[in-house]
């Protein structure tokens, strides 16, 4: 799971939705349509856009250790893990 890429969704969909409303504005349309086009467009391309922004950022960083991640303990218990 890449939870950096659930944190940007939030700000990718806002900057696209956002951008999208502007230049439609921008260019004189005018109304409801373009903001549900903004909207839809928001929506759908959100989590794929953050996605490869997480995965840009990951691959950029020299500190980056997926190995690391993996090590650290998790308060919920593994399901195959045995009983204490």
């Amino acid at each position: 799971m890449d939870r950096l890429s659930i944190i940007l969704t939030l700000m990718t969909g806002a900057v696209i939705t956002g951008g999208s409303v502007i230049l439609f504005f921008t260019f004189g349309w005018y109304g409801w349509a373009p903001i549900a086009v903004a909207v839809l467009a928001g929506l759908l391309l959100s989590w794929p856009v953050a996605w490869l922004i997480s995965r840009r950022i990951k691959r950029k960083d020299p500190q980056w250790d997926e190995t690391v991640v993996e090590r650290v303990p998790s308060p919920i218990p593994k399901p195959d893990a045995p009983e204490v």
